[in-house]
């Protein structure tokens, strides 16, 4: 089997933290840490090889192990992108709601793919409906491993080299960190990094849908990918995060708007999500704070999506009748931003 160091998997992680200087008003420093430069596009390629990685080590993959994974496309692709290097055998369970690009991705790095249609009879989300399916396809196939990426502790130790990268260019100056919500893996690792390192200067504030029950919410529709979760994973604890802040789809939509027209920055909808996140609670970080946001991945699979009028006028009905302008959406979207805070939900101590 290769080597796990060279190639194309070894440019994954050490990507760049960018300072911004448009997209915020403010008296703080505020940074993007870029995940969408790694060579798959986005945050997941660190845990899809930390866990294959892991695998090995461990002697749950051979050379004729199929590797096994429910995902709505980042997952799927950072798997798909290590298993096409190593030769090995990938199955992907993904759900309809899918986007083309993701799925033409993953049947580019040669997986194989697996729809599921029908919800779960117990929740009704498609989530839970795909990680059975997975873990179903898992016992029909003898040599068979299933990455499980809601509860596998490697998905979430991939992000303590994260967490190392940005204190190494911050020199330990780092007062809050803002991530997007989904498996967990990332709030997991960023916060196991904190305890482990004995850091209690550093607050985890995670933009999370409404539509997501993770922070003990109602369940609901989701449109963006990787934005919350109709489950509360395995990798979930009690206070990994200080804060949890709503955003919703279309203040996702407005963050990736915005990041564009003052940073010229091209982001996907978790990441936009982010953005807000730090937004909504700009007024209350302190001068001279420095705020390090996780964006997960590039803009350009959100083409047909977050940056396409005719998907935000099909999916969001308080848009103005006739707002059909990148230059429209972005005025709506800045109005909002100065006018008004979604609800913010303190977790410390909660369950």
């Amino acid at each position: 089997m290769k080597s796990l160091r060279d190639g194309i998997i070894s440019f994954i992680g050490n990507t760049p933290l960018m300072r911004l200087s448009q997209a915020v008003r403010g008296k703080y420093r505020r940074f993007a840490k870029l995940e969408g430069y790694n060579p798959g596009g986005r945050i997941k390629d660190r845990p899809a090889l930390e866990i294959i990685r892991d695998a090995i080590d461990n002697h749950q993959i051979d050379q004729n192990t199929v590797v096994i994974e429910s995902s709505s496309g980042n997952m799927g692709i950072g798997l798909a992108q290590v298993c096409c290097y190593l030769g090995l055998r990938f199955i992907c369970v993904v759900d309809s709601k899918i986007t083309p690009q993701n799925l033409q991705l993953l049947k580019t790095y040669k997986a194989e793919i697996e729809i599921v249609t029908v919800p779960d009879s117990a929740n009704g989300d498609l989530l839970q409906a795909r990680i059975n399916r997975a873990h179903s396809i898992s016992k029909e196939i003898t040599n068979s491993f299933w990455a499980n990426q809601y509860a596998n502790l490697s998905n979430a130790r991939a992000h303590l080299r994260t967490m190392d990268e940005i204190f190494d260019a911050l020199a330990g100056e780092v007062d809050y960190l803002f991530c997007a919500a989904s498996s967990c893996g990332t709030i997991r690792g960023c916060a196991d990094y904190l305890r482990q390192k004995g850091i209690r200067r550093t607050k985890i504030y995670v933009a999370d849908s409404p539509g997501s029950i993770i922070f003990g919410g109602m369940r609901g529709p989701r449109l963006v990918p990787g934005h919350g979760a109709g489950i509360r994973p395995t990798l979930y604890q009690d206070n990994l995060a200080d804060r949890s802040i709503h955003v919703t789809d279309f203040d996702c939509v407005m963050g990736c708007r915005l990041l564009l027209s003052t940073e010229a920055l091209l982001v996907g909808g978790s990441s936009g999500g982010v953005f807000m996140a730090m937004n909504k609670v700009s007024d209350e970080i302190e001068r001279d704070a420095s705020c390090v946001m996780l964006f997960p991945d590039r803009g350009e699979r959100y083409l047909d999506t977050i940056f396409s009028e005719s998907w935000v006028q099909a999916n969001f009905e308080d848009i103005p009748a006739g707002t059909d302008s990148a230059e429209s959406l972005t005025s709506i979207s800045l109005r909002q931003v100065q006018q008004h805070r979604d609800p913010i939900i303190n977790l410390v101590g909660s369950s």
